[in-house]
This record gives structure tokens, sequence and C-alpha cells, in this order.
């Protein structure tokens, strides 16, 4: 396949030849466009594919001056080396003179992207944009929205961007179909038609034509003959009729003419106030061009100037073809009057960055998501506009932290819900602070919830927070599935930032199946991709939107394993611990499997004589007295779960007689029941007894342990009073 072209150039009265080929030769990856292609698309007519590679070569010793993509030879000025890497739009190389090396001339290259249908991608998202930020705008409560002009004087890169709103208006589908709707099927009137015509030919009588029949003027005598001679003697030569005709000069018409107007006067001042040759200069050329032709169509030729704009005319709210038209009217101006920052990572020095106008659109969709999903209007939506110096500015920019904040008023549980771009995940704090415990990251979108009640700080502290990761990707590998290196940094995502329960792809593909996997047995955590691409029909959000619901129906479910899970973090590391346990344990497996040593219970039981110790070990149990008196047993959680009795006599302060306990708490015996069983002189009324099994896993044979050093432990009479201690605790005491 040849993948190369090469083009003549003209440097003054020289004409350069430069040849540029693809590095890959198995795949066209260079094009050259018609001229009305390119004015129509606002791009070169060289074009490059994003992410791949290009030599060139100049004749006549000129060269191209070295920048971004441009890597001349080391070893011939006039050679080298195109690298648009994932640059995309509008690139302008500089052409050198041989012997000055000052630029003689500029070389326009278009840097497309992959995907087939960027054009339309970039255009509808910018089109969404711009809808979205108007309506943001018309809910702007300032009065300061109405006192900006559009002013021409300002900067290239806020001009322009001003310029793209109103453009990516103008050239909708809906705007183009719409006028085009008036003008097939318009909306028409009765109109009088007035008439001169020959007396001979009046026709039908009224009262209008009686009266010019008997008034003054050029009248022409009847004969004598004639039945009207007597009564009249002469008539008018000619009488004015008037008839009912339809006309299309209606009021809303006439506001569609104005409005084509006024869009035509004000993409002429713009195009006026640009550079000539600059890409505004030439965009809004085919702008006026196409608006003129919309303007100039025959149906307006008939139609009047508005002596009044009359907005609440139901054919321009209701019907099909006005009432879009009325709509752009209304976004037109305050698109005129929008600046926003963002815009020049998407559009500034010739770029067309598709790929981060797909993130600030992918901000409005999920933006809607969430007040739709969670019922809510966030307090802080009005803060995405604020007034500059020279009009009003979108708070909306890569690097930019960005955040909404409402409450979701769900049937059992109120959540603060929190919708938040490019906020930074600080690698500097320690646990149990917000942020990543290893270097600092910024996903694109974070949800956050957390209940109602308790700050957000305080709910991070107390694992309470929940934060849910997007991060969008239009490049990947292709448009039907993910990119493995996306996913893997969602496991970054989700791993590194503390109390994170899910990270997801956002990409345009066509797919409508979502990729996702639950890190457990819920739906979160878990990681996943979903497929969101501009589009009028489908743009596959509902698949996202099904995955958000799920998410609300997870976090009202009380009982969920995650809250358990996050419970039990919280419970584990409030305190920095400084237990250490190496003596040697059975190792936590099979029945052992919750061995933990300081939530493993031992109660330090006494036997009071020889008999009694007998009646334990033949029986295999033990008991305690219940009651208030002196020696019995209180019982509690960690006497009712304790796996160990750890026994000793009168005077036996190191004990070797360590007994598990088989069930899961104590039973209730009366003293009939113990002297059934033979044991020794009962005195109480009720006892707790414990079946134990006298053999204990092999770790804990042969081993003593000082029950002195237990905290429990109370000398001389009180030493027969039972107590609790942790097995961490007991491990303590062992005598070595």
């Amino acid at each position: 396949m040849d993948n190369g072209l090469t083009i003549i150039i003209e440097a003054g009265s020289e004409h350069v030849e430069i040849k540029i080929v693809g590095e890959d030769s198995g795949q066209e990856t260079i094009f050259y466009i018609d001229l009305l292609e390119a004015q129509e698309n606002g791009e070169a007519q060289i074009q490059l594919i994003e992410g791949h590679f290009y030599e060139y070569s100049l004749s006549g010793s000129y060269s191209l001056k070295a920048s971004e993509i441009v890597i001349p030879s080391k070893l011939s000025a006039s050679a080298g080396r195109l690298a648009p890497n994932i640059y995309t739009g509008t690139a302008s190389l500089e052409l050198l003179e041989p012997k000055t090396r000052l630029k003689c001339a500029d070389i326009k290259l278009e840097v497309r992207s992959k995907k087939a249908s960027y054009r339309q991608d970039y255009r509808l998202m910018l089109e969404d944009i711009t809808e979205k930020c108007t309506e943001l705008l018309l809910a702007y409560r300032s009065p300061v929205t109405h006192n900006f002009t559009t002013n021409f004087h300002q900067d290239a890169r806020t001009l322009y961007q001003r310029f793209a709103f109103i453009r990516s208006i103008l050239q909708s589908e809906d705007f183009l179909n719409a006028v085009h709707k008036i003008t097939a099927v318009p909306v028409l009137k009765w109109a009088d038609y007035e008439q001169v015509v020959d007396i001979r030919r009046i026709g039908k009588l009224n009262g209008g034509i009686l009266r010019q029949l008997s008034a003054p003027g050029n009248r022409v005598g009847l004969p004598e003959t004639h039945s009207l001679y007597k009564r009249l003697g002469s008539v008018p030569i000619h009488i004015v009729t008037t008839s009912k005709v339809e006309s299309a000069d209606t009021l809303e018409n006439r506001f569609v003419k104005h409005a084509l107007n006024t869009f035509s006067a004000l993409v002429s001042d713009f195009r006026t106030h640009a550079i000539a040759g600059s890409r505004l200069f030439e965009e809004a050329i085919v702008l006026e061009n196409e608006l003129h032709v919309l303007s100039t169509h025959p149906f307006f030729a008939a139609i009047g100037k508005p002596v009044m704009l009359s907005l609440n005319s139901p054919v321009l709210q209701r019907k099909a073809g006005y009432k879009e038209v009325l709509r752009v009217w209304l976004m037109f101006d305050l698109a005129a009057k929008l600046i926003w920052r963002g815009g020049d990572d998407v559009y500034e020095a010739g770029k067309k960055d598709v790929a981060t106008l797909y993130e600030y659109w992918l901000f409005f969709q999920l933006l809607d998501l969430v007040r739709e999903i969670f019922e809510i209007t966030p307090t802080s939506i009005e803060d995405l506009i604020k007034p500059t110096a020279d009009g009003l500015g979108l708070q909306l920019k890569q690097g930019k932290h960005v955040a909404v904040q409402g409450i979701f008023n769900g049937p059992s549980r109120k959540l603060n819900v929190e919708f938040s771009y490019n906020r930074s995940f600080s690698g500097k704090n320690d646990y149990p602070n917000p942020g990543s415990w290893t270097a600092g990251m910024r996903p694109d979108f974070t949800l956050t919830v957390w209940p109602v009640g308790i700050s957000q700080a305080q709910a991070e502290k107390e694992e309470l927070i929940v934060h849910i990761h997007f991060d969008a990707k239009y490049r990947v590998e292709s448009f039907t599935e993910y990119k493995r290196d996306d996913l893997l940094k969602m496991h970054s995502y989700k791993d590194a930032i503390r109390r994170s329960a899910g990270a997801y792809v956002l990409y345009p593909g066509d797919g409508e199946k979502p990729f996702k996997w639950k890190g457990f047995n819920e739906l979160i955590p878990g990681l996943g991709a979903f497929a969101v691409r501009p589009s009028r029909t489908n743009n596959g959000i509902n698949a996202l939107r099904n995955f958000l619901k799920d998410v609300t129906r997870h976090f009202l479910n009380r009982a969920s394993q995650r809250e358990k899970a996050a419970f039990h973090h919280y419970d584990i590391h409030k305190t920095q611990s400084t237990e250490t346990v190496t003596e040697p344990l059975p190792e936590t497996l099979g029945a052992n499997r919750g061995l933990i040593p300081d939530e493993t219970f031992v109660i330090i039981g006494f036997y009071k004589s020889a008999e009694q110790l007998s009646w334990i070990r033949k029986n295999k149990l033990y008991n305690f007295r219940t009651g208030t008196d002196s020696g019995s047993l209180p019982l509690g959680a960690k006497q009712a779960n304790a796996k160990y009795l750890l026994l000793h006599g009168p005077g036996e302060t190191i004990s070797a007689r360590l007994c598990k306990l088989r069930d899961a708490g104590p039973r209730i015996f009366s003293k009939k029941d113990l002297i059934k069983k033979n044991y020794p002189k009962p005195k109480g009324i009720l006892y707790l007894v414990y079946r134990i099994d006298l053999k204990v896993e092999p770790e804990f044979e042969n081993q003593r342990w000082d029950i002195t050093k237990l905290t429990g432990y109370k000398p001389n009479r009180a030493s027969s009073v039972p107590f609790v201690v942790s097995l961490s605790e007991l491990t303590k005491s062992l005598v070595k």
C-alpha cells in the first residue's frame, strides 16, 4: 500500500516540494481532501492520523522548525520525522528559508482522530455542552447576565471560544432541519388581497363595491337602456376588490427571518474582527455563507421585518421547526456571552482535542444522571457559572476541582451526594485522613456518598463514606472494548484511594453490554467499563444509568456486606495497635479460622478441690455460679463467646490446665441438675455450665501460664473469682 503524499508549497516566488511517508506501510494514514470538504469542517487539506509516525523530506535545502510534532533529522536539516502522538487538530508547521533559516511559509496539517466519526462526535459534544451551558445561564439569577455585550477586542482565544459555541449551535443538524422544515411547510394566514379590476368584472356585489359605485372619480356614463341608468347614470371605470389569500408574512415567519439576519450579522462581525487567514476568519466565512444561503431562500423574499417579537406565540412555542429556531435564538445570545477557559484545552492553537472535549461532555452527562437518579438539585450548581470581567465564566477546566452537592432523600435513609470533577486525592495524608496512601491521584469524575448528619471529613475518619470513580477514555484500542491499560488504572484508583468502592472506564464504544467485575459478592466494590458515546439516538447512557440505580439500592441496604466490612475496618484501625504476639499459636485454619488473638477470649476458672477437679475431668463440664454473690461469673459477650478455659486451684498461680470450650456459650443448670451428675456439694441455685474438651491444639501442649500476671487476677481469697482475658494477654503470661 502506497502510504505517502507529495505536495507543492509556495514560499514567496519559490515552489517547495514536501514528501510525507507513513512509517506504517500496511495502513493508509495520509490523506488529501478537497478544499470544499476542508472548509466545511474547518480543517487542513493534508490529513494525518493520530498515534502514527511519518517521515518527511523537503526540496531545495528548505527545513521545518522543530516543534511538538516536528523532529528534524540530525543528518539532514531538510528531512525528519513527524510525531503527532495524541495531538488532534490543525497543526501549523513553519517552513524555514535555506540561508537565513527564517520563516517563509506555513504548512497546515490536520491530525485526525482514529475514530471514524470524530467529526460528528466533536460537533455533537460541543453542541451539547453549549446547550447545557446556556441552560445554566438561563438559570443564573444574577442581573449581571443581561449586561454583557460581545467585545471583539478581547484576546483571540476568548473570541474563538465564543465563536465555537455559536458555530456549534448554528451548524447543528437540528437547527438546519428546523429552517428547512419552515421553508417547506410554513405557517400561513389568510390575508386581504386588494386588486383593481374593470367595472365589467366585479363579480358578486358587496357593501364596499356598492359604495364605490356611487363615489366620485373617473367614471363612464351608462347607456340609457341599462337597468341602472335611472339610478346612477354613470359608474367608475375601475373598482377595487378585496379577496382572501394565503400569506406567509406572519409574525412567526418574520421572527425566523429576523433571527437568521441577527445570526448573520454577528458572524459577520466575528469575521471582520478576525485576523485574515486565521482559523476564526476561515470558519466564520464558511458559517456566514451557510447562513446567507438560508436567509436568502425565496421563501423569505415576501416576509417583512418584524414590528414586534411575539415570543409567547403558540406557534413559536410548540410547532416543529419554529420551536427549534426559538430555542437557538435564546441560546445564541447567551452563548456569545459565555467565557470558557477550559475550551483552550480543546481548540487552542488550532487543536481539535476531541478526547478532552469528550471528558467535558461526560461531565454534563454524568451530572444529569446524578441529578436524575438521586433526585437532587445540587445546591452548588450555580457555582458552575460565575461572572468575570468580560462575561460569564464556565468553571470547568482540566486540573481544576469542581464539585456539586445535594441530599438524597431515600425511602429509608438520607444521604449526602457529591459529584466532583478532577478531585485530587493527596498522597501526603496518613490514615484515617482522606486521600491516597501512595502517590496523589486525580480521577476525572468522583461520586461520593455519605450519611446525612455527619461532615464529610468525619465520615472519612469513621469509614462511613464511599467514593466511586470514573475516567473518560476517548482513545481506545478498539471502539467495541476498553483498553487494558485503562482498566489497570482503575485498579490503581480503587486500591490506592481510601474508601473507594469502584472505578470505571467510560469510553465511546459501540457495544451495549457493560463490562463489570465484582470484588466480592455485591455490586461494589468493583471495576468495569461503560460505552457512552455522543449520539442523538442511542448514546449508551442507559447501561450506566441502570448501574447507578443499582448503586443507589445498594446504599439503601443497611445490611450490606460492604457496610459490615467498613465498620470492621474502622473498628480495627480507629486506634493504633501496640499488640505483639510472637508466641506459638494454632494456625487460623478450618475450625480455628476466627482465632484472632485479641478477639479470642479465655475464662480463668477456679476449682476448689481435687474432688471437684476430678468431677470436671470426668464429666467434661465446668460450672460457674450465677447471681450477685462473690465468685459468680457475670455473663457478657466475652464470657459467652469464650473459646478456652484455664483452670487453677488453691495456691496454684502457674497452671497448664487449658481446656477448649465446645459450645457457643454456656447452658443453665439447676442445683438439682448438678446433683444428678454427682457434683460435689453444690450450694447455688442456678449455674452456668460449659462443656469442655480436655485436649487442646499441639501449640498449647506442655505450656504453663502465670495467672498473677493477668490484669483480672486478684490475690488471696479473691483469687477464686473467675475473670476473662484475651488470648493475646494470656500469651504474655507464658512461663518460659
